[in-house]
């Protein structure tokens, strides 16, 4: 396998065709088409395999199929050439001479690439222009003013990258929630499987729900005998990309996707699943670490590697309050602890089946692990005043969601049929409004096709209502918040909709600008009669951009206040584990305000929908109650609230 900083050309499956899979081909091809643009190929090059990567990624049918049966050079968008080398990865796992590509690159040109709003044509320049080959080297460039003169640079790129290295530093080390649990998931069956292990369960921020997830821990319940065995069952895993340490009772991994092959066999997720998330995941890697502990210390391990560190400092000073330790082996009197530390003092140990005993001996009823933060959980659970969270199985559709009207890839029908299935009484359509457009095409819906998409969507509803079936079509719009606050489309257009989602999307503009003037700007978009809800409130991109200043505090105090006065304003948790916006640390203080939360997908296919679940996870994470959330309501609820 050849290296790259984190990129390498995959690994072909041990069980025959296809060695390689769709979603390891698309990650090289568009790998590929980034090395060929740092090395100064051909742009047509560069774009055949671009267009490659996208062709396959939109490709419903299954890959070895399609290969099998010598279609593949007939899908739009894959070439002659492409169609060679998928062909080879599929059927022989191999990948013809990329691996001279992947090694001629220097590998801090990809660590730069990975900064955001860095692409390969601008590293090239700096690196041929000044030898900028790290990020290291790009950061004294920049503030050294070197960067700046270049043509077609300038002051306002130099300070982009700056910035750019500052978040990529930040969020170093972390994954995805969704990357990150699929992960954790998978490991956690397969040492749940091994004989001798009672009970193995997912802790720290995967376990809290954390937005990004830093590295696995897993705790293993194992009689001290089988300690050894289950040891060497974990080495011998698949999807161990590196064994970075190994004692009596704890190993320390590195796992590559590998570890994902087979994980729906083992009841750590359905097939499904497990499909879409190896398509999310990619090549990503994550550090794990699992720790084997006695069936008896299985409690107090899972509890301290839960954390959060500030969340386990208070719960020791209670212990500390009632003449007690607590850590990772035990709960026990000081007294008789003595001087003894670790296992020794464990010894005297209070005898604790679950978390919940560990709790209740520190005088608190159990405290969900996503609310483990140290923001007020610990009162909440003295006065056995903790809310009941929010469930998945709470939610009854969702309000924001696209089709092929605008950049959807299902059809309204398609994207209705998969809301059934997943059992909700309603869908939400919002596709977007005719002002977006990408790349100088447009993708938004044009106030003339409306009434078009509407009588679609009626004649549906209508064919529902006849057979009886409760479930609904909404007829919404994503419609842009425009730079002085305005919304897109005129009013009538917007008034003939059920729910308007207002939503950022021109970045550049309003990361500009100061919070004061985008606060205001969001503020009376809002105000507008016809806005309903907020969508992906501060633009964020996990990992990738942070979003636009603004005083979200001062947004949801300005909702609240027009709820009170008999309008519907709600805001949304964008649930797609890319956005996980509004930020969970912002949920009680819309609920405080009186601010209805709505869960969306922002679902740009079918299987999109089933992100509402990271979005219930960020709910769970910031306090919220079923009755807090919009769409738990019922069908014929939701036509009331929305004046239908």
């Amino acid at each position: 396998m050849v290296k790259v900083k984190g990129w390498s050309l995959p690994k072909p499956r041990s069980t025959g065709p296809p060695f390689q899979t769709k979603s390891s081909v698309v990650a090289v091809l568009e790998q590929v088409g980034v090395l060929l643009e740092l090395d100064g190929a051909n742009p047509f090059r560069v774009r055949a395999y671009q267009n490659g990567s996208r062709a396959l990624a939109s490709m419903e049918e299954d890959l070895l199929t399609v290969v099998q049966e010598g279609r593949l050079v007939n899908v739009k968008g894959i070439g002659k050439g492409i169609s060679g080398l998928v062909n080879e990865a599929v059927l022989e796992g191999t990948w013809g001479d990329l691996a001279d590509l992947y090694a001629k690159i220097p590998p801090g040109l990809l660590e730069i690439v990975g900064i955001p709003g860095l692409g390969p044509k601008r590293a090239r320049v700096m690196y041929e222009e000044l030898g900028v080959d790290s990020v290291e080297a790009l950061k004294a460039a920049c503030e050294m003013g070197h960067i700046a003169p270049l043509s077609g640079f300038g002051e306002k790129s130099q300070q982009k990258y700056l910035e750019g290295i500052e978040l990529l530093r930040r969020y170093q080390g972390r994954s995805r929630m969704d990357v990150g649990l699929i992960f954790g998931r998978a490991l956690e069956a397969r040492v749940a499987a091994i004989p001798g292990v009672t009970r193995a369960q997912l802790a720290g921020s995967a376990r809290r729900r954390r937005e990004t997830i830093g590295d696995l821990d897993i705790v293993a319940a194992a009689e001290p005998e089988d300690h050894d065995s289950v040891i060497e069952a974990i080495l011998s895993f698949p999807g161990i990309a590196e064994v970075k340490g190994s004692g009596e009772s704890k190993v320390s991994l590195i796992l590559e996707q590998d570890m994902l092959a087979g994980a729906q066999d083992i009841g750590s997720m359905d097939a499904q699943l497990a499909e879409a998330m190896m398509e999310r995941s990619g090549d990503a890697t994550i550090d794990a670490q699992v720790r084997i502990v006695s069936p008896a210390t299985f409690p107090f391990t899972l509890a301290y590697f839960t954390g959060s560190k500030e969340h386990n400092i208070r719960m020791r000073q209670l212990a500390i309050d009632r003449g007690l330790r607590l850590n990772e082996f035990g709960l026990f009197s000081e007294a008789a602890a003595g001087d003894a530390i670790g296992m020794e003092a464990a010894k005297h140990t209070l005898e604790c089946a679950n978390e919940a005993a560990i709790y209740s001996h520190l005088g608190l009823t159990w405290v969900p692990p996503e609310m483990r933060e140290d923001t007020g959980e610990i009162e909440a659970a003295q006065s056995s005043s903790l809310p009941r969270l929010i469930e998945p199985a709470d939610l009854r559709g969702a309000l924001h969601n696209h089709t092929v009207a605008s950049d959807g890839v299902n059809t309204l029908e398609e994207m209705a049929q998969a809301a059934i299935d997943l059992g909700w009484q309603y869908l939400g359509i919002a596709d977007h409004s005719e002002i977006l457009n990408i790349g100088g095409r447009q993708i938004g819906v044009s106030a003339d096709g409306i009434p078009a998409q509407a009588e679609m969507i009626r004649a549906l509803n209508e064919g529902w209502a006849d057979n009886n079936q409760d479930f609904r079509i909404f007829h919404g719009s994503e419609c842009d918040i425009l730079v002085d606050g305005a919304l897109d489309y005129p009013d009538e257009t917007r008034q003939s909709l059920s729910h308007i989602v207002g939503s950022v999307h021109a970045l550049g503009s309003w990361r500009n600008r100061d919070e004061i003037a985008n606060t205001e700007a969001l503020i009376k978009a809002v105000e507008n009669p016809t806005f309903t809800i907020l969508g992906h409130p501060t633009g964020r991109i996990l990992q990738g951009r942070e979003g636009f200043p603004v005083d979200m505090h001062a947004v949801l105090r300005r909702m609240g206040e027009l709820n009170a006065e008999g309008e519907l304003k709600a805001v949304e948790i964008n649930a797609s584990p890319y956005r996980l916006d509004l930020d969970w640390r912002l949920c009680r203080y819309a609920k405080q305000q009186g601010v209805p939360v709505c869960i969306n997908p922002d679902a740009h296919g079918t299987e999109g929908l089933s992100d509402v679940w990271y979005g219930v996870q960020i709910a769970r994470k910031g306090w919220l109650e079923a009755g807090d959330v919009l769409n738990t309501q019922s069908g014929a609820q939701m036509e009331e609230i929305l004046g239908l």
